[in-house]
């Protein structure tokens, strides 16, 4: 069988392919334990100047982690092997944000969960015309992890917000007006692109060489709607300013009223914690908040929402689960705020230059 993640040194380069494809390449624990000790190797190999990471096939560059598998272990009894992955995940996104040498992530196809904490945090993220991106964590009771805490808050106009809260898809021009991409590159020059690269051509240059202005993103017109909504302090606040706006007939109210339903649908819990973490990411490192996410995923892994969630999605589906509390009145604020508190078994970063 050939390995599920492939890793070579290609003239100046090292390469990361996810191998995954007939699975769009979701990510496994064995995944994250051949990557990061191969990084920390070209991190020190003076031969390898760059890193590319990239997805097999032309579907995906990575659609999240395995949460099926996820979802067996922790049905099994054995959560602890499930928060093994997250726990290696999680210092393995820590490692790309400080990763010493240019780190270009070539996304084209869909990039979700996992996806995006293999791309986020590098300094090049680069897409292509069948990119597209979502963190749709709150429709299986999970929340948006992997560092979603650090980078969501901050994207312009509080789209991470609206992000986060409700999943939505976009596409390259939405992702490289809010900064989620640093350049859009047509699909059909990525293995120039790459090919360059290899070559040892300046990264910057090289890839400005192959970038192209992607237009407008879908959501110009509906930005400072989205900016005023979800900039407000809470959720309650914000599901109020989605109902006065679908209630008041204006140009966004078809808009709002399709938000305000489809939120409704989504784990309460979840989309608590998810706002919880769009309060705290600001103040935060990329290393804080994976330790953050680290404690909340632990008391995730040991409740109800998660599982009803993926079984609902992905094992039955029959798209109806049944939430605990099954409404957001319902929601303890104490409890919300109890899954960001410290743990006995913490999450342990790399130290820098490790």
């Amino acid at each position: 069988m050939e390995s599920e993640v492939l890793l070579e040194v290609k003239g100046a380069a090292g390469v990361i392919t996810l191998n995954r494809p007939k699975a769009l390449n979701a990510l496994n624990l064995p995944m994250v334990r051949e990557i990061l000790p191969r990084l920390r190797e070209w991190a020190k190999d003076p031969a390898v100047t760059r890193v590319i990471i990239k997805g097999a096939g032309e579907k995906a560059f990575c659609a999240g982690g395995d949460v099926r598998a996820l979802y067996d272990l922790g049905r099994s009894g054995r959560v602890g092997e499930a928060l093994d992955f997250w726990r290696e995940e999680y210092v393995l996104n820590d490692y790309i944000g400080s990763f010493p040498k240019p780190y270009v992530a070539l996304i084209d196809g869909i990039c979700m969960g996992g996806g995006f904490g293999l791309s986020a945090h590098g300094g090049h993220r680069v897409v292509g015309d069948r990119y597209l991106f979502a963190m749709p964590e709150v429709n299986i009771g999970l929340f948006p992890d992997v560092g979603g805490t650090h980078v969501l808050p901050r994207l312009p106009g509080a789209f991470g917000v609206f992000l986060a809260l409700t999943g939505t898809r976009v596409r390259a021009a939405e992702a490289y007006a809010c900064g989620l991409a640093t350049d859009v590159v047509p699909s059909a020059a990525f293995p120039a692109l790459e090919e360059a690269l290899v070559a040892g051509a300046e990264v910057e240059r090289t890839i400005a060489d192959h970038r192209i202005e992607p237009g407008p993103s879908s959501f110009a017109d509906r930005a400072d709607f989205i900016a005023d909504v979800f900039g407000r302090p809470d959720l309650a606040a914000i599901l109020a300013a989605l109902a006065a706006a679908a209630g008041a007939g204006g140009a966004h109210a078809e808009f709002a009223a399709a938000l305000l339903a489809d939120m409704r649908t989504k784990s309460p819990t979840s989309l608590s914690i998810a706002m919880e973490q769009m309060r705290r990411g600001p103040h935060l490192t990329l290393g804080q908040c994976l330790t953050l996410e680290f404690r909340v995923v632990t008391r995730v892994a040991a409740g109800h929402d998660f599982y009803e969630g993926v079984r609902a999605v992905l094992v039955d589906r029959d798209n109806a689960p049944k939430w605990q509390p099954a409404h957001l009145a319902e929601v303890d604020p104490a409890a919300i705020a109890a899954h960001f508190d410290p743990i006995a078994d913490e999450l342990e970063l790399l130290a820098p230059g490790a």
